[in-house]
């Protein structure tokens, strides 16, 4: 019975700490983005639990998503939608790369290549 009880608390609690929203204004946000706490955010009040362990562990340094994930043994989803939250209210900066466009004036298979290409010289380094 208490293995059914703690199964329940852990399919319950991502569904909680988000107040049941599965999305978010930048829920799309990298697995690489990173966070950095913005000054004093740390001290902010009525915060949860879960938004200050976030501010804690973007004090010191930036931090990613997939890293904070992997910390609070929150699913990316979570971690997604409050690192969202706190952007909203300007407690962290997100800084997310965009993505490179390589223009080789040919073909997108043959801008495609030239990364493969790129990749594999890499790897056999």
């Amino acid at each position: 019975m208490s293995e059914h009880i703690e199964y329940e608390a852990r399919t319950v609690r991502p569904y909680a700490v988000t107040g049941g929203r599965v999305r978010s204004a930048r829920s799309d946000l990298p697995l690489e983005a990173l966070v950095e706490a913005m000054p004093d955010a740390v001290i902010s009040q009525g915060l949860t639990p879960e938004k200050r362990a976030i501010l804690q562990h973007a004090t010191s340094t930036f931090i990613s998503v997939a890293e904070l994930s992997a910390l609070l043994h929150l699913p990316l989803g979570v971690i997604r939608i409050l690192v969202s939250d706190l952007s909203e209210q300007q407690y962290v900066r997100v800084h997310a790369s965009q993505p490179v466009e390589v223009n080789t004036g040919e073909s997108p298979a043959l801008s495609l290549s030239v990364l493969e290409s790129v990749l594999n010289g890499i790897s056999a380094l």
